[in-house]
C-alpha cells in the first residue's frame, strides 16, 4: 500500500497528503536516504519493480541490495564521492532486482537538510531506462555488424535509391560510399539477366518480403562477378513506409573452385570426357528414363586393339594425342543425348539411349575407330573390341551393366579384332547360380555334411567283396541329396580337387573302421581327371597311406572315368604307374563311352576294365549293345585284364555275363548303394551264404526281386 513520506515538510499551500499521493502514483522509483546514505523510504513503484519491500531495505546501503556483478565500479566510485561531498548526483547505473534480474536506471539524487527544514539526507529519483539502453546496445551492435561484416550491405528506400552501404560493399564492388548514395543498385548490373528475371525477383519480394538467389553483377572496373544475394523488405510502424536491405557475398572464387572440383571429380583430364563416376550417375538417370519411356539403353565397353604398340613405337605423347582424337570422333559420331566416357587407359564406355538399329550403330562405332589416325608422320589404322549389354534385358544396376559390358568385350576380343559381342543375361544368371551353389557346397565341405554310400559287387559264387564309393549330401534343409544333383556343379571347378581329397580320406578312414570291426573289405574310389592330373595327387595319396600303415594299398582300386578326356595321357600314365608302385590297383571306368577307349587301353596302366551300364542294361534286347559288351570282354581278355559289368539288375543279365567271361558284376540286383553303417551287415550275410555254398542262390534271389539284398 502507498506509504506517506517521512519528515518532509510540504509547502504551506499544498496538502501533504496530496504530495504523498504523487509519490505513490509516479512510475519513477523514489528513494530517501539518511545522511549516512542508508535507505529510509522507498515508494510503491520501487517495491513493485525490484521485489524488495520497504521493511527489507530500510537501513541498508544501496550497494547492499541494488548493485550486482556487472554494476560499473567507476560509476559507483563517482556516486560515493558526490554523496560524501553532498553534491547533486546524475548517473546511469545498472541495478539488480531481488530475483537477480538486471535493469538500468537514470538516477537524479539531491541532498536535503536544514535549508528545507528537515533532517539531513538525500532524495533519489530513478527512471527505468532499460529499454533505451537495450536499444542503444542494439544500435551499437548493428552498427558494428554493418561496418565489420564481410558481406556487402546496402540500404535503399521505397524508390530503390541507395541510402547507405557498408565498407564491404566498397571492397567487393570498387564503388565508394559517396559514389553510390542516391543511385539505383542497377549500376552494378552485368547485363547477363533478362528483364523477366528481375521482374520475377521483385514479384517475390512484393509477395513474401524476401528474395534469395545467385546473380551476376559487375564491379566498377568492369569485371563480372557472381554474388549470393539476399534482399529483405523492412516495414516501419508508419503505414506504407519500408526500406530494402540487401546483403551479398562474392562467391566467384567459390564457384570457380566448385567447377574445378566438379571437373576433377567427374571428367577425364586427358580427353575431357566424363569419367567412370559421372558415367555411372548418367547411367542411373538413363535407366530411370528408360523405365518411364519403355525404351532401352545400350552400354558399350570399347577397348582399342593393340594400342600399347603406339606408345611403344611413338611415345606416350603420341598415344595421348591419339586418344584425344578418338574421343572427339566418338563424341561426334553419337547423338547429343548419348555419352562417351573414358574410364582409363585405352578403354571407353558409350551410353546409347533409344531403340535404334543396334547392329548398325555398333558397326558405325567400330568404323569410327577404324578411320586412319595420324601418329607422328604416319597414318595408322586402329581396331577395337566392343562389348555390349542392353537394359532392361539386362536388369542390373549401373555398376553391373558396366561390368557385364566389360565381360562381353573380352568375349569380342576372343573372336578377333574389330568385333563386337552381346552380353547374355541368361548365361550370366546361370553363372551366378553356379557360383552360389559352389559357395554352398564349399560350406557343406567345411561343415562335414557329405557322406559316402557303398555299392557291393560280387564274383559269381566267390565271396569277394569290394565297396565303390557313392557320395551323398546331407543338406540341412533339403535332406539327402543324390550325387547327380551337385557333382555336375563341382566338375571343372575349384572344388573338384578338395572334394576328391575328402573322398579319398573318408574312404580310407571307413576301410580302416571296417577292419577294426573284423571285416577286411576292399574299396574302389572314382577319381576325376582334374583330380588325377593335379600335381599334388600322387604325393598326397602317398603321404596319406604312410600316415595309415594299417591300410593295405592292394585293397584300394582307383577308378578313372574313360569318358573323361585326359589332356596329357603320358602324364596320366605316369601318375597311375606311380599309384600302382604304391600297391594300388587301377580300373578304367565307363569303358566304351568315350572317344579314346583303345588309346587308354593301350597307354594307361590298367588292372580292371569296367563296362558301362548303358550297354549292360539293354544287351538282352539290343544286339548292338550285346556286341559291344562281348567286344569289351574280348579286348580285356586279350590284354589280360579282369572285367566288371555295371548295371546288373536281373539274373538273366548275370548268367549271360558269366557265359561271356565277365569276372565281376555290380548293380541294383546285387544291392543298392547303402550308408557305411549298413555295409558290415550286408557283407557278413553275403559271406555266410558264400561259405555255405549258397552265394549263387543269394545272387539269384537278389536279382529276381529287383531290390537287391
Amino acid at each position: 500500500m502507498p506509504r506517506s513520506p517521512t519528515t518532509i515538510t510540504p509547502p504551506s499551500d499544498i496538502d501533504p497528503k496530496r504530495l504523498a499521493m504523487v509519490a505513490a502514483a509516479t512510475p519513477n522509483f523514489l528513494v530517501m536516504l539518511d545522511d549516512a546514505g542508508r535507505i529510509e523510504w522507498v515508494n510503491p513503484s520501487f517495491e513493485e519493480h525490484t521485489g524488495y519491500q520497504l521493511e527489507e531495505v530500510r537501513g541498508c546501503l544501496p550497494k547492499e541490495v541494488l548493485y550486482g556483478p556487472d554494476t560499473d565500479p567507476e560509476t559507483i566510485k563517482r556516486i560515493n564521492q558526490k554523496l560524501h561531498r553532498a553534491e547533486i548526483i546524475e548517473e546511469d547505473i545498472l541495478h539488480y532486482t531481488k530475483a537477480g534480474q538486471p535493469y538500468w536506471v537514470h538516477t537524479y539524487c539531491v541532498p536535503i537538510g536544514t535549508e528545507q527544514g528537515v533532517a539531513p539526507g538525500y532524495i533519489a529519483i530513478q527512471n527505468n531506462i532499460s529499454d533505451r539502453k537495450n536499444s542503444e546496445r542494439g544500435l551499437r551492435i548493428a552498427a558494428s555488424v554493418f561496418d565489420r561484416s564481410h558481406e556487402a550491405i546496402l540500404i535503399t528506400d521505397q524508390s530503390n535509391r541507395i541510402l547507405d552501404v557498408n565498407p564491404a560493399f566498397s571492397r567487393i564492388t570498387g564503388y565508394s560510399r559517396q559514389e553510390v548514395l542516391g543511385l539505383n543498385p542497377a549500376i552494378l548490373s552485368s547485363g547477363r539477366h533478362s528483364g523477366a528475371y528481375y521482374r520475377s525477383m521483385w514479384r517475390t519480394i512484393e509477395k513474401t518480403d524476401h528474395w534469395r538467389g545467385e546473380i551476376w553483377n559487375r564491379r566498377k572496373n568492369g569485371e563480372e562477378f557472381v554474388e549470393l544475394l539476399s534482399i529483405s523488405r523492412v516495414h516501419l510502424e508508419e503505414p506504407g513506409q519500408y526500406y530494402h536491405v540487401a546483403a551479398f557475398s562474392d562467391i566467384t572464387a567459390l564457384k570457380n573452385h566448385a567447377r574445378e572440383l566438379d571437373r576433377a571429380a567427374n571428367y577425364d583430364d586427358l580427353t575431357g570426357l566424363p569419367n567412370r563416376q559421372l558415367l555411372e550417375e548418367r547411367l542411373r538417370t538413363a535407366r530411370s528414363h528408360a523405365d518411364r519411356q519403355h525404351r532401352s539403353v545400350s552400354v558399350c565397353y570399347l577397348d582399342l586393339d593393340g594400342f600399347k604398340g603406339i606408345n611403344d613405337k611413338w611415345g606416350q605423347s603420341a598415344g595421348d594425342q591419339t586418344l584425344r582424337t578418338l574421343a572427339e570422333r566418338l563424341t561426334r559420331a553419337l547423338r547429343s543425348g548419348d555419352t562417351v566416357a573414358r574410364i582409363g587407359g585405352d578403354e571407353f564406355v558409350l551410353l546409347l539411349q533409344g531403340d535404334d538399329n543396334h547392329e548398325a550403330v555398333y558397326q558405325r562405332i567400330l568404323a569410327t575407330v577404324g578411320d586412319p589416325v595420324t601418329v607422328g608422320d604416319q597414318n595408322v589404322s586402329l581396331t577395337a573390341s566392343l562389348g555390349i549389354t542392353r537394359y532392361p534385358e539386362d536388369g542390373s544396376d549401373a555398376e553391373g551393366l558396366i561390368r557385364h559390358a566389360d565381360q562381353a568385350m573380352y568375349s569380342a576380343k576372343e573372336k578377333g579384332r574389330n568385333q563386337y559381342h552381346l552380353f547374355d543375361p541368361g548365361l550370366d544368371e546361370h553363372r551366378r547360380n553356379r557360383r552360389n551353389q559352389l559357395m554352398e557346397i564349399s560350406r557343406a565341405l567345411e561343415n562335414e555334411e557329405f557322406e559316402l554310400f557303398s555299392s557291393p559287387r560280387s564274383v559269381s559264387r566267390i565271396a569277394n567283396f569290394s565297396v565303390l564309393r557313392r557320395i551323398r549330401w546331407n543338406h540341412p534343409q533339403k535332406g539327402l541329396v543324390s550325387p547327380g544333383e551337385f557333382l555336375p556343379i563341382v566338375e571343372n571347378s575349384h572344388l573338384e580337387v578338395p572334394l576328391g581329397q575328402w573322398v579319398l580320406k573318408e574312404a580310407i578312414h571307413q576301410m580302416n573302421a571296417w577292419k577294426e570291426a573284423g571285416e577286411n573289405l576292399a574299396i574302389s574310389i572314382n577319381i576325376s581327371a582334374p583330380h588325377l592330373m593335379d600335381r599334388s595327387f600322387a604325393d598326397y595319396l602317398e603321404s596319406y597311406l604312410h600316415s595309415h600303415p594299417e591300410v593295405a594299398p592292394g585293397q584300394i582300386t582307383l577308378e578313372v572315368l574313360e569318358s573323361t578326356a585326359l589332356e596329357d595321357t603320358q602324364r596320366a600314365s605316369n601318375v597311375l604307374a606311380r599309384c600302382q608302385s604304391l600297391g594300388l590297383q587301377v580300373a578304367l571306368d565307363d569303358f566304351g563311352t568315350g572317344f579314346s577307349s583303345l588309346t587308354y587301353l593301350r597307354t594307361l596302366p590298367v588292372d580292371i576294365i569296367k563296362i558301362d551300364q548303358s550297354f549292360v542294361r539293354n544287351m538282352l534286347e539290343d544286339a548292338g549293345d550285346r556286341a559291344i559288351v562281348e567286344s569289351v570282354i574280348f579286348l580285356a581278355q586279350r590284354f589280360a585284364h579282369p572285367v566288371l559289368a555295371e548295371g546288373v539288375e536281373t539274373m538273366e543279365h548275370a548268367r549271360t555275363l558269366r557265359q561271356m567271361g565277365c569276372n565281376f558284376v555290380q548293380g541294383y540286383g546285387i544291392a543298392r548303394p547303402m550308408p557305411a553303417a549298413e555295409v558290415l551287415g550286408w557283407a557278413r550275410k553275403w559271406q555266410h551264404r558264400a561259405r555255405s555254398g549258397k552265394a549263387g542262390d543269394l545272387l539269384s534271389t537278389a536279382v529276381a526281386s529287383g531290390k537287391g539284398l
